[in-house]
């Protein structure tokens, strides 16, 4: 989180703290996508995480495609579904069902 902050001069949206897990916004830029650091998930690649309309026909049109489904799972904005493609990178896409809830994490510094 440092890193980004202070030798990449990013801005720290949040830094979280709940359920034994910690999870830091940095703002690199003004706009999206932003750079969630998270000490739960297993795995050196990143999970780039898409928003979609709706999760299950979004989830249906990947696994037709061939791509395997890993998990599903909640985060704070909604249901969450992960893939991984045959050569390793790993996509995770979910719904927003719970709107204000990345306004109401903002400025939030637990650690």
């Amino acid at each position: 989180m440092r890193y980004f902050t202070d030798v990449l001069g990013g801005r720290l949206g949040f830094a979280i703290e709940g359920m034994g897990t910690r999870v830091a916004m940095i703002e690199l830029t003004s706009g999206p996508p932003h750079i969630l650091l998270a000490d739960h998930l297993e795995g050196d690649r990143p999970i780039h995480v898409y928003r979609v309309e709706n999760l299950r026909k979004a989830t249906a049109e990947l696994k037709k495609s061939g791509l395997k489904k890993q998990q599903s799972l909640e985060i704070p904005m909604g249901p969450c579904s992960s893939f991984a493609t045959p050569s390793g990178h790993r996509i995770a896409l979910y719904e927003l069902v719970r709107p204000g809830v990345l306004e109401h994490f903002m400025g939030r510094q637990d650690f």
